[in-house]
């Protein structure tokens, strides 16, 4: 198979970093242009990254080289690139256009950013929850007059960890009314430099500024159905969530309590549920889809961010503690990879599924 060519714009950042290091070696894709600040544009990725690279092994060879464009200028991008990952840090509204600029170029962008995420024709993906939702892409073309270009977004990593063991008690019929989430988020989510280390070093602070928006609201999308070319979202489920950054390198943690309607299942069969799930990624074999995406520990001190955070290349959710909530009718603790799942290997599973559908 020929391989993709594709670009990370903001890749000198944490999840740029991140996109680099994962897509070495990917069977599909190919890195062939990277693209930052105008402060690191002209210099040598390697250069670029010098002194700021936070990832367990060095930049691949074949990236260290390039030289970084500026993401600002779109024009760079053509005819080096087929699509780019996008892991921008900059004003909401600026990536909004920024990105729009590169799909009406005819560069298909797969976004880390919030920008995008709340626009009604732009899907928001999670693989095995709504991959039906790519179905809106032919819509958002024609609406903006783009050729092959055409923008996908990712939603907040903190809610890779609850939202697939919550989809699939649905899927197989139960439904779900309301839920208290709490999650302890690690600090590598805040990019780096991040949290200053005298806030964390010793503390936990109990607010991250949009999370529990973001955590209550977007779950609404991915929920959601596409009527007359646009997604409306599912507004049945009452969320109320609290976020707090806890002091924890790499992989965030969710304690969710969960509220059904009429119909229960017990604790066994939603163990069934969880350990038999699987959704598109997984039949379609994509590389980066975990064989198994919900992994349930019955050790009553797991998940561990240290011990679980990395299983099955980081993608797969890891859940234990579950038993019966005082309040509602379930309660569970689950965790996943926040930079991994939650952010670059999120949004590279996105794009392998555009590809395996053929939009690519």
């Amino acid at each position: 198979m020929e391989k993709i060519n594709v670009g990370v714009i903001g890749a000198t950042g944490m999840v740029g970093q991140n996109y680099i290091r994962l897509l070495d070696n990917h069977p599909w894709f190919n890195v062939t242009y990277v693209a930052a600040s105008p402060k690191s544009a002209g210099k040598s990725y390697a250069e670029a990254v010098m002194g700021k690279w936070q990832m367990v092994t060095d930049p691949p060879e074949k990236v260290r080289n390039l030289i970084v464009g500026d993401a600002n200028d779109v024009s760079q991008a053509i005819g080096k690139c087929s699509l780019v990952f996008s892991a921008l840090e900059m004003e909401k509204e600026k990536i909004k256009e920024l990105e729009a600029s590169y799909a009406k170029a005819g560069i298909p962008v797969f976004s880390n950013a919030s920008a995008n995420r709340h626009v009604d024709n732009v899907p928001m993906l999670i693989p095995e929850i709504n991959a039906n939702h790519i179905e809106v892409i032919p819509h958002q073309k024609k609406i903006n007059g783009w050729d092959k270009g055409f923008l996908v977004v990712k939603p907040n990593c903190s809610l890779q960890s609850y939202m697939a063991p919550v989809y699939a008690l649905i899927k197989s019929g139960y439904e779900v009314k309301r839920m208290i989430i709490t999650t302890m988020q690690a600090v590598s989510g805040a990019g780096y430099p991040g949290v200053p280390s005298l806030d964390m070093i010793d503390n936990i602070v109990p607010f991250i500024s949009g999370e529990e928006e973001k955590s209550e609201i977007e779950p609404q999308k991915i929920m959601g159905k596409i009527v007359n070319g646009k997604i409306v979202n599912d507004t049945s489920i009452k969320i109320s969530a609290h976020c707090n950054r806890v002091p924890a390198i790499d992989g965030h943690t969710a304690c969710v309590s969960l509220e059904f309607g009429a119909k229960k299942p017990s604790l066994e069969e939603i163990k069934k549920i969880w350990k038999e799930f699987r959704a598109e990624p997984q039949e379609l074999n994509l590389p980066f889809a975990p064989k198994q995406p919900i992994l349930y520990r019955e050790e009553p001190n797991r998940p561990q961010p240290r011990k679980d955070r990395d299983s099955d290349k980081g993608m797969a959710v890891t859940v234990g503690r579950l038993r019966e909530c005082k309040v509602f009718d379930i309660r569970f603790v689950c965790l996943s990879h926040n930079t991994v799942r939650g952010a670059a290997g999120g949004g590279i599973l996105n794009a392998e599924l555009l590809k395996a559908k053929g939009y690519l």
